[in-house]
């Protein structure tokens, strides 16, 4: 998803250098039948934006996980959420 989510900024003209993003991935498994079951994704994103591109990166962030691919793969499988932490650049 955070593949995703930069190219969707990218074509609304926000470029964000490396260092003015990130992203954690966390995972919950089930154990089922001493398996253990991925049942959950939650991505964090940070970014550090240029106020003036605020709307266009919430529009970005609104819609990146339907256009992403591994989201779509596993759509029926894991539920997935996502949060984002927006700082203005000074």
């Amino acid at each position: 998803m955070y593949g995703t989510l930069i190219a969707a900024l990218e074509v609304r003209q926000v470029k964000l250098a490396p260092d003015r993003t990130s992203c954690e991935v966390e995972g919950t498994n089930e154990i089922v039948e001493g398996l253990p079951v991925l049942r959950e994704i939650h991505v964090r994103y940070r970014l550090r934006i240029p106020a003036e591109t605020r709307e266009r990166v919430e529009r970005a962030l609104a819609t990146h996980q339907a256009k992403c691919p591994t989201a779509a793969t596993l759509r029926n499988a894991v539920q997935i959420r996502w949060s984002a932490e927006i700082e203005h650049e000074e």
